[in-house]
């Protein structure tokens, strides 16, 4: 008997890895995320698989499920939102497996910030703006670290992938501002990948009224970054033809 930890992607069941899919498919139990896995998703499970949803459930009610489905020999399927090693809170229950000498797997999802970036259509990192991306959150009933505070963080100037924080858009502009300027490209994206996705375009200037207008106070990803910026400062020197690397010897100056 096994626990499977299936990342469920962004929403979109189109973006479910293949092995997730065929987890899914062919499970007998599924504990799932109602809050925020997308139910289209659950519309693949076998008509007669058990199913939990752990958004009003405690870690000892998900691990009591867990046991008796080892009683019976059945495997469990965890589907997790986006990516379950982020923000996935994995942790804790795989803790508990242990002591149960349950075995568990993981299979990665593709997480909400790759979802945002694409539907923004931009790249996180370019050149000589950003080469670093930082996937964080602010402070709610769960602390951050002294050290992981947004302000702290903002003297990077990596691009900001912030998450579970669409509520503190305010406070975000305020602690980033000093560091990026007004100007800065932000954005967010509601619902990446789902039928109802919305996406707002802005900087630090704007984006904030513009999310009270759309109405975004929740499952939204912040990004913040001057890789989004159009035009690009600079181009990749990759695809400069004076660039020499191991594939390809550039041409003169």
């Amino acid at each position: 008997m096994k626990v499977w930890f299936v990342g469920a992607g962004p929403g979109d069941p189109g973006l479910l890895t293949v092995k997730a899919d065929r987890l899914l498919r062919s499970a007998r139990c599924c504990i799932y995320a109602g809050s925020l896995v997308n139910p289209q998703l659950l519309e693949l499970l076998p008509a007669d698989a058990e199913r939990h949803d752990s958004a009003g459930m405690s870690l000892e009610e998900i691990v009591a499920v867990v046991e008796r489905a080892r009683q019976r020999g059945v495997d469990v399927v965890r589907l997790h939102t986006g990516e379950p090693a982020i923000y996935g809170a994995i942790g804790e229950q795989m803790d508990a497996l242990d002591r149960l000498g349950i075995a568990c797997e993981i299979v990665p999802g593709i997480s909400a910030f790759q979802a945002a970036a694409a539907a923004l259509k931009t790249e996180l990192t370019a050149p000589e703006a950003a080469q670093t991306v930082i996937l964080t959150r602010t402070a709610g009933r769960t602390p951050m670290p002294a050290t992981e505070e947004l302000s702290r963080l903002a003297a990077s100037r990596a691009t900001l992938c912030i998450f579970l924080s669409s509520d503190k858009i305010a406070q975000i502009v305020e602690a980033l501002t000093p560091h990026y300027g007004a100007n800065c490209p932000a954005a967010a994206v509601c619902h990446a990948s789902w039928p109802d996705q919305q996406v707002i375009r802005g900087t630090l200037a704007d984006i904030a009224p513009q999310m009270r207008e759309a109405g975004i106070t929740r499952t939204a990803m912040v990004v913040v970054g001057w890789a989004m910026a159009r035009p690009l400062p600079h181009a990749s020197k990759l695809y400069d033809k004076t660039f020499t690397h191991g594939y390809r010897e550039g041409e003169p100056r």
